[in-house]
């Protein structure tokens, strides 16, 4: 702690800035790698759940309210009840082609459970490319000042220079250990996602037969 006293007290504006703008990309990461890691645990498992309850379903009826009490008004629910709506909506719009209404709606849903999914990504991605460029930068600066400040003392030795060259290595420190959760976060999400995504791109592919054949739900 000592030492990370001292670099902050060392540092002019600009260092501090760098540091705080890696702490900011370690607080929102962080954030999305719990908010989505809750979000995609529960989608693995109510996804399957509700596309299960919506074709055992004993009814056309009852699906859309038997995949939304299995899903809890998640994805699955989503595309359910975007079925249901078509449904009960077939004899409104007489100059479209029903097919062509089923696709387009199902395929709106299909892509507004797609952007839930993958929310947060783009930060993660964003932040795993960018941080360890910024730590860097600010080690580069960091080393500047330093050197600029010894320099203008007129006492340069190596135990004048280790120390404060040395803390601001720290930076780059600080951008790999913003940017590595973040990486590895990315991953294992992106893969989580796309295990849901593709249970969801069959239950809309299989739910568009059902809709194109019969207007019936």
């Amino acid at each position: 702690m000592g030492g990370l006293a001292q670099f902050w007290q060392q540092g002019d504006a600009l260092s501090h800035l760098v540091a705080l703008v890696l702490l900011a990309m370690s607080l929102a990461s962080w954030f999305v790698i719990l908010w989505k890691s809750a979000l995609l645990w529960r989608a693995t498992r109510r996804v399957p759940a509700g596309i299960a309850a919506y074709w055992g379903s004993p009814s056309a009826l009852q699906a859309a309210a038997a995949a939304e009490a299995a899903d809890r008004g998640g994805l699955a629910s989503l595309m359910a009840e975007t079925a249901s709506r078509l449904a009960r909506s077939d004899t409104v719009h007489r100059w479209q082609s029903h097919e062509d209404r089923v696709t387009r709606e199902l395929r709106d849903a299909l892509q507004t459970a797609q952007r839930r999914l993958q929310a947060g990504h783009v930060l993660l991605a964003s932040v795993g490319s960018t941080a360890p460029f910024i730590g860097l930068f600010g080690t580069v600066w960091g080393i500047y000042h330093a050197l600029t400040a010894i320099a203008a003392s007129g006492q340069i030795s190596v135990d004048k220079v280790a120390g404060p060259v040395g803390e601001t290595l720290i930076m780059t420190a600080a951008g790999l250990a913003v940017a590595i959760p973040a990486v590895l976060a990315y991953n294992a999400l992106s893969k989580r996602a796309r295990r849901v995504q593709g249970a969801l791109e069959g239950f809309a592919h299989d739910l568009q037969r059902l809709l194109a054949t019969s207007p019936v739900v």
